[in-house]
């Protein structure tokens, strides 16, 4: 919808979520929040279920990201909640602090559950402080590809432990090479009526998008996976153990940290992941909204990462699992025409109203079902379209990209996005000839009107460009950068300069990047590295 278009409904051109805005557009910020409950009941529970943790944590963690961030965030279009993308970590943090030897299952589970959390209401103060010290920029240190390898490894991963609850309707243990290993036998010893639950949810979930037919596109994917998922397994009998288990009373699903586990090596391993991971995930999805926002509204990523950081940590106290802004929640309440973060508001009442007051219908899903909705989300996280994008992108970028995946896989997140790192910088001609954290640049002032041209002079890549993000601030009303006499213009600076200029263009502001054509692109890729002609 344009601009234009959408100034036709409304007198104010720029909605704004305050307490005036809530009643001038809740005809719009109601039926959208309601929507994306609809999406976010079910990917809630099977992600919190997928965690390690109980069912309804992952309810709490939508539940407080939606009744507190949107008084503390500026980002109107974004919905706060548990992600796919934090399911690999959470699990870790679950499996590493569960004992091995345990006096009963469920006891050593809660064990490892109690202690991620605490792990969890530490790993929201570091993001707390990231974001008081306006720290957010520390986001943008992560080279495009290794963030994109990253995501990929998180996808496989949900993969090889989802595909055997879809198969079997329980979960199985082990790493994911291993896992990946197992399904075949997984499928020659398949439960069948689970198997038939999770293959038939996951073929509604592939086909949706090609019935082009009004009544399917109006329903969400996992609300048709449920709706055929529910009735078969009241049908066919499903075991209880097979079943998704909430609590009668929401104040029994209340649970409290345990930190004596934190401040152990493990256990700062993990809150660095947490905090990490959840910060960059969520600053990568508020930038993308703001890429989609129909009025060019900005996020204060520092303040959101604020907003994001004391949810995070008033949900753990409480048994919630970690939240960041999801991308497509949110990409899912700007389609459904949300004006404001009120939308998020009445997304995260409707599930505290539905596991208040009705507890007793959510327990008669499938795990097979909800297994069906996270195998096609990891399929999408690691979808081959991903490999091919990423091939095209550069040979350089796909070497990054396949070494972070794959050290992922074998070994955690923390030593898959560092291999990712080192791999780029080995990618990388020249990348260390001078300070690789400090762009080399000449800054000529052009006026007393703020604008400004920068002239690059060696490598401009991932990892300086913080350094050249600063000098920008000081160009108020426009800038020209010369990148002809570059040694380098890596990929993920190429996408920022892309992202910048339909900022800057937006804001009135001038952006434009002169010289690229006397360097040599790796690739077809518009966005694709450049080199200079030494």
């Amino acid at each position: 919808m344009t601009n234009q278009a959408i100034e036709t409904h409304e007198e104010e051109a720029v909605p704004v979520g305050s307490l005036s805005g809530m009643i001038r557009y809740l005809r719009y910020d109601l039926p959208s929040g309601f929507l994306v409950f609809l999406i976010a009941l079910p990917l809630c529970l099977g992600i919190s279920v997928a965690s390690g943790c109980p069912a309804v944590a992952g309810i709490l963690t939508a539940v407080i990201g939606g009744l507190l961030t949107p008084f503390l965030s500026n980002s109107e279009l974004t919905i706060k909640g548990p992600a796919a993308g934090m399911i690999a970590i959470v699990l870790g943090a679950v499996t590493a602090f569960t004992p091995e030897a345990a006096g009963g299952a469920v006891a050593g589970a809660l064990e490892g559950y109690q202690k991620m959390l605490g792990v969890a209401v530490v790993a929201g103060g570091v993001q707390i402080l990231l974001g008081a010290f306006r720290l957010g920029v520390l986001g943008e240190f992560f080279p495009l590809a290794a963030v994109h390898g990253m995501l990929a490894a998180i996808g496989v991963i949900i993969i090889s432990k989802q595909a055997h609850v879809v198969l079997l309707g329980v979960p199985m243990k082990g790493e994911p090479f291993h896992l990946l290993a197992a399904i075949p036998d997984s499928v020659r010893n398949m439960d069948h009526t689970a198997g038939l639950i999770g293959l038939v949810g996951i073929v509604i979930l592939f086909l949706r998008p090609w019935l082009k037919w009004k009544v399917v596109q109006m329903v969400p994917g996992p609300i048709w996976v449920l709706l055929f998922g529910v009735p078969a397994a009241m049908a066919l009998g499903v075991p209880e153990r097979q079943l998704v288990h909430l609590p009668g009373r929401i104040s029994a699903a209340l649970t409290s940290p345990d930190f004596s586990g934190v401040f152990s090596g493990e256990g700062l391993k993990w809150v660095m992941m947490f905090a990490m991971v959840g910060s960059l995930e969520s600053l990568l999805s508020a930038k993308a909204i703001d890429l989609l926002d129909p009025w060019k509204r900005k996020t204060d990523l520092n303040k959101d990462l604020l907003a994001v950081g004391l949810a995070n940590t008033v949900g753990a106290f409480i048994g919630a699992i970690p939240m960041i802004s999801e991308i497509v929640r949110s990409s899912a309440n700007r389609s459904n025409g949300a004006r404001t973060r009120w939308a998020n508001f009445f997304h995260g009442m409707c599930l505290l109203v539905m596991v208040a007051v009705v507890p007793g219908l959510l327990n008669h899903i499938p795990l097979s079902a909800l297994a069906a909705m996270l195998v096609f989300t990891g399929f999408n996280l690691a979808s081959p379209k991903e490999f091919f994008h990423m091939y095209h992108t550069g040979r350089g970028e796909f070497a990054v990209f396949l070494t972070t995946l794959v050290v992922t896989l074998a070994t955690d997140l923390l030593i898959g996005i560092g291999a990712g790192v080192l791999m780029q910088w080995v990618m990388l001609p020249g990348a260390f000839r001078g300070n690789p954290f400090r762009a080399q640049c000449d800054v000529e002032r052009s006026g007393p009107d703020g604008g400004a041209r920068i002239v690059v002079r060696g490598s401009l890549i991932f990892s300086n460009w913080m350094s050249f993000a600063r000098m920008l601030k000081d160009c108020s009303t426009g800038v020209v950068i010369d990148v002809s006499a570059a040694r380098v213009i890596d990929h993920s600076v190429m996408k920022k300069f892309g992202e910048i200029r339909q900022g800057w263009e937006d804001e009135g502001r001038m952006f434009r990047v002169e010289g690229l054509e006397v360097l040599l692109a790796v690739s077809s890729d518009p966005l694709a590295e450049r080199r200079g002609r030494e």
